[in-house]
């Protein structure tokens, strides 16, 4: 994939207009106090599996509406506490997987709670996935999750998601292993768009890790890029034309660029200037947007993949020296 938006110089000071509701505050306030009106109920049972470093648990927990999502909880074996703990939010499509897949914190001396997306990784084979989603949207919608409810933003299936992250930080934050002033938000592609809504909407998040970021800057991304998840609603308003403005009324109460304005944490965010799935400028309108003090790292010749394994060692490092300074 050749270069194909706006050139290094100009994403550093691109940071368009951004289009709030004047009720985002209050719609925020309010879907969270309704998720809160329902008892987390968090249950770890542990999971059978002879790793001999870590402590596996698979987790339950209410989020939005008292659903049920499930999770892992994977800490250091032996470990007192507290510790700092890594939530981690998963990109689209994939479930929580297998817990070998999610070794690289406790093996850094954090836990880590993997967050399942509701409704996702039933077609993922290396990703599978546990969580339902028993609220689909009460409209028409195209094939996948970007549509379903996209006429109201009460009824918004990432409503549902972003709610169901944040929720799960209330019962990261209880557990007590979990050094509550030391939470992150982590997540690549959607589970950074996640990451990121979770760290606007809360202010007890020590900080964000952020790689090439999905749900962000919705018009600009879909005008300028052919691949999906993005397409999902391209394909949806080429069928339903009269829907356009609705549509992007609902999706100004999702976009990473409102969550970022309302990020104090210190974020790590990663880019790659070759990525057709998240475009640069996209991520590049959120980070400079980010109010909290921010650094990022730049992957000039790669695609949605960013960048990788050096993206972990990046952010490794990056909470150590956040925890030690």
């Amino acid at each position: 994939m050749p270069l194909f938006d706006l050139p290094l110089e100009r994403l550093r000071g691109y940071r368009p207009e951004r289009d709030e509701p004047a009720d985002f505050a209050a719609f925020w306030t309010r879907t969270l106090e309704e998720a809160r009106a329902f008892p987390a109920d968090p249950v770890y049972t542990p999971y059978d599996l002879p790793l001999a470093g870590v402590e596996v648990f698979d987790v339950q927990f209410s989020g939005w509406g008292g659903d049920r999502i499930n999770g892992w909880f994977i800490a250091p074996r032996g470990a007192e506490g507290p510790l700092p703990c890594v939530m981690h939010y998963i990109g689209y499509s994939g479930g929580r997987g297998f817990p070998h897949d999610h070794l690289l914190w406790p093996n850094a001396g954090y836990a880590v709670f993997v967050v399942e997306t509701r409704g996702q990784g039933g077609a993922s084979v290396g990703s599978p996935g546990a969580t339902p989603d028993p609220r689909g949207g009460a409209s028409a919608q195209a094939p996948g999750m970007m549509t379903r409810g996209i006429l109201d933003p009460d009824d918004y299936y990432y409503r549902r998601v972003f709610t169901d992250a944040v929720r799960a930080v209330d019962v990261a934050l209880a557990h007590p292993l979990v050094d509550g002033s030391r939470v992150v938000a982590s997540g690549g592609s959607q589970g950074g768009g996640i990451a990121q809504a979770v760290t606007g909407l809360r202010d007890d998040v020590a900080g964000a890790l952020i790689d090439v970021p999905f749900l962000t800057h919705f018009r600009r991304a879909l005008e300028i890029t052919g691949r999906d998840p993005y397409q999902e609603i391209v394909r949806y308003l080429a069928s339903l034309r009269g829907n356009a403005d609705q549509v992007f009324r609902t999706l100004s109460y999702f976009d990473g660029l409102n969550f970022a304005a309302r990020g104090n944490a210190p974020a790590l965010y990663s880019v790659a200037l070759m990525d057709d799935v998240c475009p640069p400028s996209t991520v590049f309108a959120a980070y400079n947007h980010w109010q909290g003090p921010k650094e990022i790292t730049v992957w000039p010749w790669n695609q949605h993949e960013g960048g990788g394994g050096f993206q972990r060692e990046e952010q490794v490092r990056y909470l150590s020296k956040l925890f030690t300074s």
